[in-house]
């Protein structure tokens, strides 16, 4: 039988009742700080934007999103309240 594309890349399955169930695992991501501003986008990524939200953190880039979001949103509400 031929290999499929997971196999050929040395992908493990683990056995689940008479399932083969591929052993997938998220890439480690950075942690960051994400502040208030990071945390109501990411609200709205979840109410709104589910595929985006399901790539992001899939693909382990959602922590640095969500900080550069953060720090975007901080830099333009100081310069809003700037005297």
């Amino acid at each position: 039988m031929a290999k499929s594309l997971f196999e050929e890349l040395d992908g493990k399955y683990e056995r689940q009742g008479d399932y083969l169930i591929p052993c997938l695992t998220v890439p480690a991501e950075e942690e960051q700080a994400i502040g208030i501003w990071g945390q109501r986008h990411l609200d709205y990524l979840k109410q709104y934007r589910k595929v985006t939200y399901t790539n992001l953190l899939t693909s382990g880039r959602l922590n640095a999103y969500l900080a550069d979001i953060n720090r975007q949103a901080q830099e333009r509400f100081e310069r809003l309240i700037e005297v």
